[in-house]
């Protein structure tokens, strides 16, 4: 932890405290990187959909409400709020992950657009399903994005675009492409704990497919770089270097944890339990490499997975007695 907090204080030594406006700030990444914000003493106004208490600003994206004043003196906005896309879907909760994304990122948008000093920088959530199920292909900011009739690339691809009203306003627009983020508080890694914990742990499908990771250490620690890095604007890969299959990925976690993994799950009992969502995200390859983050010199603190998951987990590395 020592090694964290002394980079954090490195990323924020040249920066004047920050206003900064936080969606989702009640998530995973929401809450990690507004403890890195404060921490770093930027102060942070979380946006919430209820009447706001000391520190937040109210809206409601279902009902368009937002008011442009609420947003007048910030610095930047940092826009994570979401419904979960890890469920089985069906018509109306595919339409609930589109609409929380669109609508919020539309009307945060435009209310921004109108205010009469505008914060410096929008970031602005998505994530790697819009590059869809890419098999063996090294992926970029560069790569173009996955077909429409894919659901998750095509919603990128509109949430993405509903931030256009801020872009047209001059202000810089960054998204940051999430791919899974490794944490024990949420997310994939804590619902894949209890089995691998009790040895029952294994590969989904044949194992084969790419998976793309990042520690949430380094998200928040990537998302502060986006705003106080004026040379980043559109997309940004927000993942680690080092992309991994899915047994390696497996093979690793079991390691940590010293435990076996011999129990893969076939793809068939996915997709009878999940759905259309396991082959869109659980057997879904992306090999995805951060390029422009490590371009514009972001240092990683957890560059491969064995370290990031004894950091995320606790996890220390067995002393190897001598013979």
């Amino acid at each position: 932890m020592m090694e964290t907090y002394g980079r954090m204080q490195d990323i924020n030594s040249d920066s004047a405290p920050l206003h900064v406006a936080l969606s989702g700030a009640g998530g995973l990444i929401g809450s990690a990187l507004a403890r890195r914000l404060t921490g770093g003493g930027h102060r942070v106004s979380r946006l919430v959909r209820r009447a706001a208490g000391p520190g937040e600003i109210s809206w409601d994206p279902p009902a368009g409400r937002l008011d442009p004043g609420d947003l007048e003196g910030l610095d930047a906005v940092v826009h994570l709020a979401g419904e979960n896309v890890g469920v089985r879907w069906t018509r109306a909760r595919k339409a609930r992950i589109r609409d929380s994304r669109v609508q919020g990122t539309h009307l945060l948008s435009q209310a921004l657009a109108s205010t009469r000093k505008p914060p410096r920088v929008l970031v602005s959530a998505s994530a790697m399903g819009i590059y869809g199920n890419r098999g063996e292909e090294v992926l970029t900011e560069r790569s173009p994005p996955g077909p429409k009739d894919e659901f998750l690339a095509a919603v990128g691809q509109e949430w993405e675009s509903a931030a256009d009203p801020a872009r047209t306003a001059g202000i810089r627009v960054v998204h940051p492409r999430f791919s899974v983020v490794l944490s024990a508080e949420g997310g994939a890694l804590a619902k894949m704990l209890p089995p691998f914990r009790l040895g029952l742990g294994g590969r989904l499908g044949d194992g084969s497919q790419w998976m793309s990771w990042i520690s949430i250490d380094d998200v928040a620690g990537a998302l502060l770089h986006l705003i106080l890095n004026e040379s980043l604007s559109g997309a940004v890969n927000v993942t680690a270097p080092e992309p991994l299959r899915n047994r390696d990925f497996t093979r690793t976690l079991g390691r940590v944890l010293s435990r076996p993994t011999l129990f893969p799950v076939p793809s068939g009992a996915l997709r009878l339990v999940f759905g259309e969502m396991a082959d869109a995200a659980l057997l879904a390859s992306v090999r995805l490499l951060p390029a422009r983050l490590l371009e514009s010199n972001y240092r990683f603190e957890h560059p491969d997975l064995e370290t990031a998951l004894r950091h995320v987990l606790g996890v220390g590395r067995r002393a190897i007695l001598p013979q």
